[in-house]
């Protein structure tokens, strides 16, 4: 559904789901999601990019075909803001996979999709996907201290916005 020159992203298949249990079972992988890691592939299969809703990207390096991540997207009910959130397997990261794959999904919201915001949230000891936010664009916008019940804890999250008119290819 979207490409890069190392990756695809596209929807879920059955046969995905091996790859998706095993990156979503990583402990590591799992430590600052709030995702229920016994979702499966045909649970994230369901849903349409073109409606309001969660739709799940699965992240497929092209090189060798294998899936490395998911990245989901919320469309408001509006259809002129969406949220996204991110997974990459533990062997996947470090290698700028899911920067290409923020961008593409970005670029497609905000010059297809004529989105005019993309929000994202993370839990605040999450440095590395802050950091990536940043990265391609967003902007920090608040900070919910204690919001979200996690693993039994509270959980600090920060709030990222990124506007159309801020994006840039």
């Amino acid at each position: 559904m979207i490409a890069t020159s190392r990756l695809v992203l596209r929807r879920f298949r059955p046969s995905d789901g091996p790859a998706l249990t095993t990156y979503r079972g990583d402990p590591e992988v799992a430590r600052y999601q709030g995702w229920n890691p016994a979702t499966t592939a045909a649970d994230l299969a369901a849903g349409d990019p073109d409606t309001p809703g969660w739709f799940q990207y699965a992240i497929e390096r092209v090189s060798d075909h294998i899936l490395i991540g998911d990245l989901g997207v919320h469309t408001h009910d509006n259809l002129m803001q969406a949220e996204i959130g991110f997974t990459l397997s533990r062997a996947a990261q470090g290698q700028g996979y899911a920067t290409e794959a923020v961008r593409a999904v970005l670029n497609h919201l905000f010059e297809v999709r004529g989105r005019h915001k993309v929000s994202a949230e993370c839990d605040a000891r999450n440095t590395a996907s802050s950091r990536l936010l940043e990265r391609v664009g967003f902007r920090r916008e608040g900070l919910r201290r204690e919001h979200t019940w996690h693993n039994n804890e509270w959980t600090d999250d920060v709030l990222f916005g990124l506007l159309a008119r801020e994006w840039i290819t």
